[in-house]
């Protein structure tokens, strides 16, 4: 419903009270109609980008001037554009029914703003959908290409032998298709023409002896329709590869029919007359042959069994005709041994006298010195050339008749039956060497055949030209350039980036000469290659870390497109970038540094190669500088040569601090270079002080680590303690085999004096504080203990006597015992007056570090004395 709107302004408020603004609407003019609010709308796909198709048509009640606006979702195409004063709707995308068959849009209308009731303008939005109707714009696209049909020679007549398929996107008939064959030679085959499927004609048969090979053309057409108004039919073509394979379905087959051969007054028996060839009618897998003579020979001659050879056994006076007529059986043997299929020929043999013509070749129309054939190359070994109709003649008699037959060209690829010839044969060409009739090697083949007569001093001879054009066939793997391809890529190759390109090569022509390229392997991953051009890139979400792995390894295959293909290896090795830190094992590190010996401080880096994991090691900073030198491949740090003392270090500071802080800083040298800093403190300590004793030693080298001071401690502790409990209960069945508890005497003894000595005993410096120089070792009383079992007058061991007490005052004799260690620490250098204070203390507080310190003495005397 329309609702009057009212004007808010006071000063208008009398003139608005009578005055209402009711919202504008389209009007709804049905079906079919192109003017309106577009309801039920349709428009045609090849609808021209830039035509009016439509005129939005509405009204406002107060009959204010209306506009008109049009939108679409923000996610999908803006297909229409509107003019706001006439409502003309004009296409500005192009439509295709395939991708969006409808389009949602929001027309609205709104009227102006009224200058009397001072209103605002009342938009009206409705949501319409336009259909997107159908035109015939898909063309037939055929699927699963290529086609490639392997077919026996004795398959039955109107079998199925394959199926194309076709698809059409378009609707209705344009999206029908149907089939027939494009120049349907030979007629042997047909498709049919709804479904697609190829058969063999009713009573067609196929021969591998006539043609190995069919090749089809199928053309899909669709069923037509509009486009643009015409009416217009699409098709496609493909090509159907038919391959007939060979069955045993032929009988043997003689080869330079027919045969005569010719005995003269001067042959001696057992001389060749003639040889008969035939081979297997099945040229994809003959089977062997073997020759006998049926009959007609009177026992005048004999034949070879496996070479067809023809000898006269008997000298020429005995033979008792002019002619005779032999026939030679030929019989296949299978591969299980068994005899297979036969064949039979006559052979002529006459006794003749002597005469002498040169030979000649002739051809199906008379004399001829050219002959020409065309065949596929790599023809099966044992081929004949069928093409060729030569014969060769010599009409003398006798031996003057006689002449060989041979080939003169490219040796061993062809084979010229028979080789000698008496009067006339049929010449027979046959395939010798397969692998040496290539198309990439040689387009066309140029023999002589020469003949020349064998006995006659003249030696008559005579040529004929044979040339053979070659066709090409698929014989060839595609092979790479290289058999391995070696990539290097930095480490940080955004996704997508190449890497390297192979190729291949294939020297077939037309499409078997196309290669497709594909990588497998299991370093092949993070790679992806372009199936035409070769080209290795990395998967678009592909992260490459050296560190991780630094080298990828796979193969890349070449194929064509029946199947035949090689492989190359490809090596990718990743380029190091500088993109680790040096790291420390901790930010902030102790050392004790033994005077005149250096200590070390070591970092690492994770980057894989050099220069970005090679550190140099730097002082940043030191208070004061001049006391250490570090070594900036190694990072060991040692004092100056200038200083050979604690003394010297306590001149250099004499304000008495013995703090000694570093900032150690490792810099690799990549590019860009990082670096990292680490705090380093430092205790000094001079070997003499190393020297006095086990047990100081042991307190320096574990000021480091207080917990191996703790765990030792712990140990020692254990032992006495399994040691006391072991020799109590030795004690205690003692006594209980005696039936008595004797009581545990202890012996006082007094130890006699040593002589003067002093035993330096160096104290843990903790950090931050000097208290160990509040400690003071006082003489403790000898005390010696014996429990009831010691038996024997030897001594138990004696305790070492303790450091006797230093003085308060400063003396001009030996001077009191300080721990001579140097430590740094983090902390802040506090004022000398601070630090007096703390070393003097009150005297409570001393006297209690004291006894403190006498009983620890006693403590580890005890445990000396016991063990």
């Amino acid at each position: 419903s329309r609702q009057p709107r009212w004007c808010a302004c006071p000063l208008f408020w009398a003139l608005s009270l009578a005055q209402a603004n009711f919202a504008p609407h389209f009007f709804d003019n049905g079906a079919g109609s192109t003017n309106g609010n577009m309801a039920l709308f349709s428009l045609p796909e090849d609808t021209p980008v830039g035509s009016h198709v439509y005129t939005l048509n509405g009204t406002d009640p107060e009959g204010d001037p209306v506009s008109y606006h049009i939108s679409f979702n923000p996610s999908a195409r803006s297909v229409f554009s509107v003019d706001p004063n006439l409502g003309n709707i004009t296409l500005i995308e192009e439509l295709d029914r395939e991708r969006e068959d409808e389009i949602e849009a929001i027309i609205s209308i709104s009227d102006g703003l009224n200058l009397v009731s001072l209103t605002l303008p009342t938009p009206v939005a409705e949501k319409v959908t336009i259909l997107v109707t159908d035109a015939n714009d898909e063309a037939p696209r055929f699927i699963q290409e290529p086609y490639v049909v392997q077919v026996p020679e004795d398959t039955p007549s109107g079998s199925s032998l394959a199926r194309v398929r076709a698809v059409d996107r378009d609707t209705g008939s344009a999206g029908s298709v149907t089939y027939f064959l494009k120049n349907p030679h030979p007629s042997e085959f047909s498709v049919d023409r709804h479904s697609g499927v190829l058969r063999l004609q009713a009573g067609a048969t196929l021969d591998f002896e006539k043609a190995r090979a069919h090749f089809l053309t199928v053309v899909a057409k669709d069923g037509g329709g509009k486009l643009r108004g015409a009416d217009v039919v699409l098709s496609a073509t493909t090509e159907v590869t038919v391959n007939v394979e060979d069955v045993q379905d032929m009988a043997p087959v003689f080869v330079g029919t027919p045969y005569y051969g010719y005995v003269y007054e001067d042959t001696l028996p057992g001389s060749e007359v003639l040889t008969v060839v035939a081979m297997d009618g099945d040229r994809g897998k003959p089977n062997r042959v073997l020759y006998s003579l049926v009959n007609g020979d009177d026992g005048a001659f004999e034949i070879n069994e496996t070479s067809g050879a023809i000898s006269v056994t008997q000298s020429p006076s005995q033979l008792r005709r002019e002619v005779y007529e032999l026939h030679v059986q030929v019989t296949e043997v299978s591969s299980a041994g068994t005899p297979a299929a036969q064949a039979m020929v006559p052979v002529t043999i006459r006794i003749v006298d002597l005469n002498n013509h040169p030979p000649t070749f002739y051809g199906e129309s008379g004399p001829q010195n050219r002959f020409e054939l065309s065949m596929y190359e790599h023809p099966p070994q044992g081929e004949i050339l069928r093409g060729l109709k030569i014969t060769v003649n010599d009409s003398d008699q006798g031996a003057n008749a006689k002449f060989n037959l041979r080939l003169v060209g490219p040796g061993g690829i062809f084979r010229v039956v028979p080789q000698t010839v008496l009067n006339e044969a049929q010449v027979t060409i046959i395939v010798e060497n397969s692998a040496a009739i290539d198309f990439e090697k040689f387009k066309v083949l140029t023999f002589k055949l020469l003949a020349i007569e064998v006995s006659t001093p003249e030696k008559f001879s005579s040529t004929a030209d044979v040339v053979i054009q070659l066709l090409d066939t698929n014989d060839n793997v595609p092979k790479f350039t290289s058999h391995y391809y070696v990539a290097r890529i930095p480490e940080n190759a955004p996704g997508g980036s190449n890497v390297l390109a192979v190729t291949a090569v294939d020297p077939d022509t037309g499409p078997w000469g196309e290669v497709k390229y594909s990588i497998y392997g299991s370093g092949a991953d993070l790679f992806l290659i372009h199936p035409s051009s070769g080209i290795i890139y990395t998967q678009p979400w592909a992260s490459l870390d050296a560190e991780g792995t630094a080298r990828y390894n796979f193969y890349v295959k070449a194929e064509d497109m029946e199947g035949r293909y090689s492989l190359a290896e490809v090596f990718i090795t990743l380029l190091d970038v500088n993109d680790h830190y040096p790291q420390f094992g901790k930010s902030v590190q102790e050392k004790i540094m033994v005077l005149g010996s250096p200590v070390k401080i070591e970092a690492t880096d994770q980057d894989a190669e050099e220069p970005n994991n090679l550190l140099d090691y730097s002082i940043t900073h030191a208070e004061p500088a001049n006391v250490f030198d570090i070594n900036t491949h190694t990072g060991e740090i040692w004092l100056k040569n200038s200083i050979r003392s604690l003394d010297a270090l306590h001149n250099i500071t004499p304000s008495g601090d013995r703090t000694w802080s570093l900032e150690v800083q490792a810099k690799d040298r990549g590019s860009p270079s990082f670096s990292t800093t680490a705090l380093l403190k430092i205790d000094i300590v001079d070997t003499e002080m190393l020297s006095r004793g086990p047990m100081a030693a042991f307190l320096m080298q574990t000021k480091e680590n207080p917990m191996k001071a703790v765990g030792v401690l712990a140990g020692i502790m254990a032992i006495i303690v399994a040691l006391t409990v072991l020799i109590s209960t030795a004690t205690f069945w003692r006594n209980k085999k005696s039936n008595k508890v004797q009581p545990v005497r202890r012996v006082l003894r007094k130890r006699p004096s040593p002589a003067p000595h002093s035993i330096r005993i160096e104290w843990l410096k903790f950090r931050r504080t000097k208290a160990a120089d509040k400690f003071v070792l006082k003489e403790a009383p000898p005390n010696e203990n014996c429990n009831n079992n010691s038996r024997g007058s030897t001594p138990p061991p004696q305790a070492p006597a303790p450091p006797p007490p230093p003085s308060t005052a400063p003396s001009m004799g030996q001077a009191p015992w300080t721990v001579p260690t140097v430590s740094g620490s983090l902390g802040p250098q506090q004022p000398q007056a601070v630090a007096k204070r703390k070393a003097v203390g009150s005297p409570v507080q001393s006297a209690l570090v004291s006894e403190l310190r006498q009983k620890f003495e006693k403590k580890n005397l005890h445990s000396k004395a016991y063990f």
